[in-house]
């Protein structure tokens, strides 16, 4: 067998030869490795705590930009109060005001609040002889020409909404950067309480100026039926009076409010609220709401609309 296997061996090797591959070498056994020097494990040690401290840093700057932003967010969207007594009251009212869901919108119409602006209501300004848009425009805007009557030629819109000033003059055409809001949205109406009502009511809701407001156009189109969970007015000088307004008109026509616009409503009041008269006693905001108490011509001044 020893023969043998010697003999395998020479002719195992041999074939390798003339195949030209190399011999393979059998591994060297393996060595122990060194340990370590000191130097080179204190190096990684101060690599490891340079990396943990960097990654703190970075959490912590960017932890601090956020808080940043969000304060200055913030700020931006704090309004200034005309009249914080107005606001407390409001949140007092607002307590009233139920919470649920919102009703379907289903058989919701303009014409379920009646004809566009009709002077047959018993609201203010109803049977006087003029639409409820005129006497509204007439209400709101200044320098308004003629002085007197019904139609509105012309005048100026200290819009509450975005705090600029529109020109209004039919003649222009710039009528129509103007409209008349409903602060409370009929279809928010419809959806709070107001499908239950019958034509009677819907009608003088339309058309009562506790719910109407001269505003910019593009203000109103961007509005679109919006609560005050979801839209607000860019001049924040007047939000305070926009949701008190928005109080006024739920608390008066006992319609309920969703959660999410109890809790926006609750947040800007106390916000407003909580703010100081200055040394004169007089509001730190001069942005008032629009006079909801204005006289509207009477029969006997005003002519009946074309």
């Amino acid at each position: 067998m020893t023969v043998w296997k010697a003999f395998s061996d020479g002719l195992r090797d041999g074939v390798r030869r003339d195949s030209g591959k190399p011999e393979e070498e059998e591994p060297a056994p393996s060595a122990a490795l060194p340990e370590e020097p000191t130097q080179r494990l204190a190096a990684n040690r101060r690599r490891k705590i340079n990396k943990i401290v960097f990654s703190v840093v970075v959490v912590v700057t960017v932890l601090l930009l956020i808080g940043l932003v969000v304060a200055i967010y913030n700020k931006e969207k704090i309004p200034k109060s005309g009249n914080p007594t107005a606001q407390k009251d409001a949140l007092t009212l607002l307590e009233t005001i139920p919470i649920k869901g919102r009703a379907p919108k289903t058989g919701y119409s303009r014409y379920k609040f009646g004809r566009p602006w009709t002077d047959d209501v018993d609201v203010e300004g109803g049977h006087n002889r003029c639409d409820t848009r005129n006497d509204i425009l007439r209400r709101d805007l200044s320098n308004v020409a003629p002085p007197s009557g019904c139609i509105v030629l012309s005048g100026v819109l200290h819009d509450p909404y975005t705090g600029k000033d529109i020109q209004f003059n039919r003649e222009e055409g710039t009528d129509v950067l103007v409209q008349v809001d409903h602060v409370v949205p009929l279809l928010n109406a419809w959806e709070t309480g107001a499908q239950a009502w019958d034509q009677v009511k819907r009608t003088q809701f339309a058309n009562d100026p506790l719910d109407l407001l001269a505003v910019s156009g593009k203000a109103n189109r961007n509005k679109k039926a919006g609560d005050v969970a979801t839209w607000l007015p860019s001049n924040k000088d007047f939000r305070c009076n926009y949701v008190t307004r928005v109080v006024d008109v739920k608390t008066k026509y006992r319609l309920w409010m969703t959660q999410a616009e109890h809790a926006a409503a609750s947040r800007v009041l106390k916000t407003c609220s909580s703010q100081v008269l200055s040394s004169s006693g007089a509001p730190r905001s001069s942005a008032v709401l629009p006079s909801v108490g204005t006289r509207f011509p009477s029969s006997s001044a005003a002519k009946r609309p074309n």
